[in-house]
Parts: C-alpha cells; structure tokens; sequence
C-alpha cells in the first residue's frame, strides 16, 4: 500500500463537544487520579478538567472517521495498519468543566518511517468566542505503508526537549496498573477499542491480552508529574509530548522516571520522563512536560 503526501492539508468536518463536570471526574476517576480539582463540586471557582481529558474530546472524530473525514478524499482503508506512535498536546488554558468546544482537524504530516508511514493528524478545540483551547497532534505509524516521496510537514513533530531518555534519573516512581484499568478507561475517558477490552480479539492480532491504552499511560504519568512537580495544579500544564514505544498490560506494574528539569520561556519548566514497562522495555519515550511557573 502506498499513500501520498499530497492529502496534508485535507480538513475534516468540525465536531461540537461539551465539557461536563461529569466527563472531569469519569476521566480522572478512570486513572485514579483523586485531585480535588476534578472532583470536589464545592471549590469557589468550580471544576477543572484534566488537561488530558483532550484525547478524548477528538475521539469521537477518530472513531468515525468516515463521517468525519469521508468529504477529505482520505484513503481510510490504511488506517487498518495504523498504530499509535506519537502524541503531543499543547493547551492555551485549562479546560474547564462546563463549556462547549468546537473542533476541527487537518492531516498536519504524511512522512516516511523505518516501518512505514508516519501519519499525523491535528486537531483544535476552540471555545465559544473562537480562541484555541488545546491542539492535539496524533501520530499513527502505518506499517507497511509507502510514503510516496518525501513526505510532508515535518514541522508537526515538533515538541519536547532534547534530553536523553537514558539520563540518571532525578526520581523514579512505581504506578500499579489494576487488571480491570483498560475496562475503567475504556469506560471513563468513553475510549472504545476492542484491543483494550476483548480477550478475544487481542488474541486474533497475535496478543497475549488485552493492552493498557497508551494515553491512558501518559495520564497517570502526567498525573503523577502534576502532583509531584507543580504542586498537584493542573491549570499549570501547557504542553505535553511522547512515542509510544512498547506495551502496557493491566495487572502490571509500571515505572516513572523524570530525567530532568529544564528552563523555558516565562519562567516554566519542561520535564523530561520516560516509563518503563513490567518487561524493562521503554513504553513512553521522549516524554516532555512543559510546566508554567
């Protein structure tokens, strides 16, 4: 199979979405993350949402993709061979727990991979008054795809620092995945893959089970960052980025590295961490979380 570069650009139709107190506490309940800001109703300035409730705010785009995307003249059939790879999310504010966002998407890169393509796709939240709320680059490698040439929009790799995954770690930190945390996500976030909860069908694709979804590994990684490098505030999270290098797989523990802190802009922090999967192998990598002061 082969897919062309000329389809970066190609926008899909825009998608209305409501952020509900509701979806706040699901989605943090789905990770475990107990931050009052998600879940006491009481707090003078209201709920926040998790900053990584974002993914699943465009799921739905991704999940019917056809309706979404079917005007775009996007091959949709290679996406069959598609795999989360690359994940990378800025936010402009926090999301908050009641507002309503509309959210558009472009193809933002098609660029040739050691095993195939690497496919990215962008989309903006933008709230009532037309102002950006968060984008989201979702990269899927697609194996076994050709890009035809070159490739188009390397720019939207962008993100992250440049320290080493194998730098001494300043902290490690063990975060236990409960058997039943693909199920909770899956419902939770109202993520669904069957990948993520059948047996089944794992095993149909070659897998011993089922796996622990990727952003669902990158929250608790965030969450755990948040609390113990920003003092447990969410509205300080700007930007988040990583591949997803290897599997995670409920009933195992996992381990959380920070690498380092650097200085950016206007007095923040990026953070760099890697988790490591039960097997030794590297699940996150060239993990980045950038931090306002």
């Amino acid at each position: 199979m082969i897919v062309s570069p000329e389809y970066v650009g190609r926008t899909c139709r825009p998608l209305e979405v409501r952020v509900t107190p509701r979806r706040a506490m699901n989605y943090a309940a789905a990770v475990e993350d107990d931050n009052p800001r998600y879940l006491d109703d009481t707090r003078p300035n209201g709920l926040l949402a998790p900053p990584m409730l974002a993914v699943a705010l465009t799921w739905p785009i991704s999940a019917n993709f056809a309706e979404y995307w079917g005007d775009s003249g996007f091959p949709a059939e290679i996406l069959s061979r598609q795999v989360h790879y690359s994940e990378h999310i800025t936010w402009a504010r926090p999301l908050r727990a009641e507002e309503l966002l509309t959210v558009t998407g472009r193809v933002a890169a098609i660029l040739p991979h050691r095993a195939g393509t690497h496919l990215v796709i962008e989309y903006t939240a933008a709230d009532g008054t037309g102002a950006a709320v968060f984008t989201e680059r979702i990269g899927g490698l697609l194996r076994g795809v050709k890009c035809d040439g070159p490739g188009r929009g390397e720019e939207a790799l962008r993100g992250g620092g440049d320290t080493p995954d194998d730098a001494p770690p300043l902290w490690e930190k063990t975060l236990s995945i409960p058997r039943l945390a693909a199920h909770w996500y899956d419902a939770g976030a109202d993520i669904h893959f069957p990948i993520h909860t059948s047996p089944a069908f794992a095993r149909f694709v070659g897998l011993p089970g089922i796996l622990y979804q990727g952003t669902a590994t990158l929250s608790r990684a965030v969450a755990s960052l948040v609390n113990a490098e920003a003092g447990g505030d969410p509205a300080r999270v700007r930007e988040v980025s990583c591949l997803f290098t290897a599997m995670v797989f409920p009933g195992d523990d996992i381990t959380l590295r920070l690498h380092a802190r650097q200085p950016a802009e206007d007095g923040a922090t990026r953070l760099a961490f890697t988790v490591e999967n039960a097997e030794g192998k590297t699940a996150l990598r060239a993990g980045s979380l950038l931090i306002g002061g």
